[in-house]
């Protein structure tokens, strides 16, 4: 059998058409169950031996109004007659919702009142001008339950968020009007990414809700002075914290020093290490690694081949750009990052690559400098800091960077295709180059995985991940892997014991600390009984801890 069309196999219907769709599914069910209950009611309470297809002339010709009296002759019992009556106004009521729904927007050109598709709002998040793939956004709060009000001043995306069943409105985040339509005197925070008319949409929310919290989002880290001046309580830079995730991730493939971790409590610690090509641990199972026995760190999770496993098979094979979820003590994870790093330390002289040199390439050309590495820069335009002026997709232009001795590469540009081009030229240069990657389309996170890069981070995953921080009191390791870490009270498994709880048979998620009612962290072990004071620490993808928050009806606690 041929397979459908890509064009039909992805298909979406609109918001519209698929309460249509549902509309008329659930009329035809109205009408069978009509028939059906018309043609045995004639039968037990009248004694009429009827056909199924007469009694449905009957109950079409009765709720399209076309006609009434041919059975009445046979009507005797009074639950007959109320019966009757209920299909007719059925037929007057079904024939006003058609109306409404199908004929006149078929045949009218008149915009959709998007505020009429709004809910009642209270407690709810409001956004401004989103402009990092307001779906990846919007999915999140949807799925951690936070209502929301996304305002665009753009009809044609407000209406495409709406009908595909956003809750979007069309507006200008800089009109009083707009925030009152919002709902925004029952709203509990404003979310601002309109790039230069930021400061113009936060003294517009000042002057209508002074008490209000206010999050900005920014292209441009110079601005979070001038954000908080004019009201911005929490200013975000996502390619900010991209650049230097990127950094800190290459400079840590050589170093021995622990970077970018998160403490569990005690002298426990949670972080990530990605498994270069030249490991030793490149090609051997998860058992035969004997990690835990070698260094006294534990494997908790990891990406193998795209997939991740929490925790993972004790068969699975350790392969390049494979990345281990670890816990243990500072001294075990130093001495597990040796043996995942390339076979050569860091020096003050190791090379670096930088492509790219706007917020991202700033913001990671500082942490290899504060780590005495040695970085040549690249950028299209000749601009302070750069080095070389050229494209960063020319091969020569990498050659002149040195890119054939270098220890990694960062691609911080801001066009996909061109960071792709670069990943593929710098993997033909140097198959030994760590290549680290920075994509603005979420989807482009695989096809940079597939040209040869070793780290991947998207700007929309990172932004909705620092959105969700702010507003759940969530931590995230590599946003690019969709990695969750959260920790949330134990009191839906008080009387419980660890091991009887079955959380990870039922979401997914691993527990990895458990700290009790005075605030100390104690072992993992399944015979542990919840008193329900204790505060446990959980890891897992995004749809496990989602699906974790939902099934026990628990929000995460701030982990600093």
């Amino acid at each position: 059998m041929s397979p459908l069309p890509e064009s039909i196999r992805r298909f979406e219907p609109s918001r519209r058409i698929r309460h249509v769709i549902y509309y008329l599914t659930g009329l035809v069910l109205l009408i069978v169950f009509y028939t059906v209950a018309y043609n045995y009611a004639l039968a037990r309470l009248e004694g009429a031996n009827q056909s199924i297809f007469a009694s449905f002339e009957f109950v079409i010709q009765t709720m399209t109004t076309t006609g009434y009296g041919q059975d009445s002759d046979i009507w005797s019992h009074p639950l007959m007659f109320l019966f009757v009556v209920l299909i007719q106004i059925s037929g007057i009521a079904v024939g006003f919702f058609t109306l409404r729904l199908i004929i006149i927007p078929l045949f009218t050109s008149a915009e959709v009142n998007l505020d009429d598709r709004l809910s009642p709002k209270n407690g709810h998040v409001i956004i401004c001008e989103y402009r990092r793939d307001s779906a990846i956004l919007l999915d999140e709060l949807r799925e951690f339950g936070i209502d929301y009000v996304l305002i665009s001043s753009s009809r044609e995306d407000a209406e495409s968020l709406s009908n595909r069943g956003y809750a979007a409105i069309h507006g200008s985040p800089q009109a009083t009007t707009t925030f009152e339509r919002a709902s925004i005197k029952t709203a509990r925070t404003v979310i601002t990414d309109a790039g230069d008319a930021n400061v113009n949409t936060i003294l517009t929310v000042r002057g209508v809700r002074p008490d209000i919290d206010v999050i900005a989002l920014t292209d441009d880290s110079r601005m979070e002075e001038v954000l908080r001046t004019v009201g911005a309580d929490t200013v975000l830079s996502p390619h900010g914290v991209l650049g230097h995730r990127l950094a800190e991730k290459a400079v840590a493939s050589f170093s021995s020093e622990l970077r970018d971790t998160i403490e569990l409590g005690g002298d426990t610690r949670l972080m990530e290490l990605p498994v270069s090509e030249s490991s030793e641990l490149v090609g051997r199972s998860i058992r035969e690694t004997r990690v835990r026995e070698r260094t006294g760190a534990n494997i908790v999770g990891a990406w193998i081949d795209g997939e991740l496993q929490l925790p993972p098979s004790p068969d699975a094979v350790v392969r390049p750009n494979t990345v281990l979820l670890v816990s243990g003590e500072e001294a075990a994870l130093k001495s597990l990052s040796e043996f995942t790093r390339p076979p050569r330390s860091f020096t003050g002289h190791e090379r670096f690559v930088l492509v790219g040199l706007g917020e991202v390439g700033r913001a990671a050309k500082s942490v290899i400098e504060e780590s005495s590495g040695e970085v040549v820069t690249v950028d299209v335009e000749d601009r302070p800091g750069v080095d070389i002026v050229g494209d960063g997709g020319d091969r020569e232009v990498l050659l002149a960077a040195g890119v054939e001795s270098a220890g990694a590469i960062i691609i911080g540009v801001p066009d996909d295709s061109i960071a792709l081009l670069t990943t593929v030229l710098a993997q033909s240069i140097n198959p030994e180059i760590e290549v680290l990657v920075r994509v603005g389309d979420a989807e482009a996170t695989q096809k940079a995985f597939s040209a040869g890069a070793d780290y991947v981070l998207s700007v929309p995953r990172v932004s909705a991940r620092m959105v969700a921080k702010e507003l759940r009191g969530e931590d995230v390791l590599a946003p690019a892997s969709q990695i969750r870490l959260v920790r949330v009270p134990s009191t839906p498994f008080s009387g419980s014991t660890l091991g009887n709880s079955r959380i990870y048979e039922q979401t997914g998620c691993r527990v990895i600390a458990i700290e009790d009612g005075d605030g100390q962290t104690v072992s993992v072990d399944p015979q542990w009984q919840f008193s329900g004071d204790e505060r446990i620490t959980i890891v897992g993808g995004d749809e496990a801890v989602q699906k974790f928050l939902k099934r026990f009806d628990v929000s995460p606690t701030d982990l600093s």
